[in-house]
């Protein structure tokens, strides 16, 4: 993923009412409508969330006859769940050095 990438894949999960659109998408693909009567919020509102989510292209949006399909990607939430394992990764390392430098203060 590139930087501009990333930065819409998190900012797009950093709210509570996009993931849990996501969660619901994950599962079962839901119609636009259905998501927006399952939030106190308008349907435009909820237009404006998947919007968000579908330009992190974490889903995507199908039409079938009237409605407008919203599905969940899989792919993209396991590209940036490896992502999240490279930054803890480099976090082990650096309190594994914190902890190998006390050890050596305490030796001394």
């Amino acid at each position: 993923m590139d930087t501009a990438h990333v930065d819409r894949v998190f900012a797009a999960l950093a709210d509570r009412t996009r993931r849990d659109i996501v969660r619901r998408v994950l599962h079962e693909q839901e119609s636009v409508s259905a998501l927006a009567r399952r939030y106190d919020m308008s349907f435009a509102a909820v237009q404006k969330h998947v919007a968000v989510l579908e330009r992190a292209a974490l889903v995507t949006k199908t039409t079938q006859g009237r409605e407008r399909l919203v599905r969940g990607n899989v792919e993209a939430i396991r590209a940036a769940a490896r992502l999240l394992d490279v930054y803890e990764e480099i976090w082990r390392g650096r309190i594994d050095r914190i902890h190998a430098l006390l050890d050596e203060g305490e030796d001394a």
